[in-house]
């Protein structure tokens, strides 16, 4: 099994598509009417659909509300991640985290409705860090984002 796609309630459907497709640089498939579109990487049908059915003009969940923690957008290598991190800089959004964990490095920020996102990259599965008996040992380390920059 994989996962095929996230569907989100928005407030706003332009402003949505925008986040998605010019910060995160997804490829805006289709749109439906105008209370929904469907967004891809690589020419996918969609990965992420947007719809403002139940949601049009929403306020923002309060942060304790339940409900989707973050969608994690996963970039193949660290030159990658480095150019999706200083788009988002560059679109002025505040990075409300970021961590090493030894098997990835991530950097954290939320949608125009609050929405977290995560962009990442993995190491490769023999640089995970790992116990002697072989069981992983994920951390939360601090993430250079200086560094990770350098390389975009």
């Amino acid at each position: 099994m994989s996962i095929g796609h996230v569907h989100l309630k928005v407030s706003d459907l332009e402003g949505s598509i925008a986040f998605y497709r010019d910060v995160l640089g997804l490829g805006l498939m289709q749109r439906y009417g105008a209370q929904a579109a469907f967004l891809s990487a690589g020419g996918y049908h969609h990965h992420i659909g947007l719809n403002t059915w139940e949601s049009a003009g929403g306020p923002r969940p309060p942060r304790n509300a339940v409900g989707l923690y973050h969608t994690a957008f996963l970039y193949p290598d660290r030159p990658s991640l480095a150019r999706a991190f200083r788009r988002v800089l560059e679109a002025g959004i505040e990075i409300e985290g970021a961590a090493d964990h030894g098997v990835s490095e991530a950097i954290y920020f939320s949608d125009p409705d609050g929405n977290g996102i995560e962009l990442y990259r993995d190491r490769a599965p023999e640089d995970w860090p790992r116990a002697p008996d072989g069981e992983l040992r994920m951390v939360n380390a601090r993430l250079n984002l200086e560094a990770l920059l350098a390389e975009a």
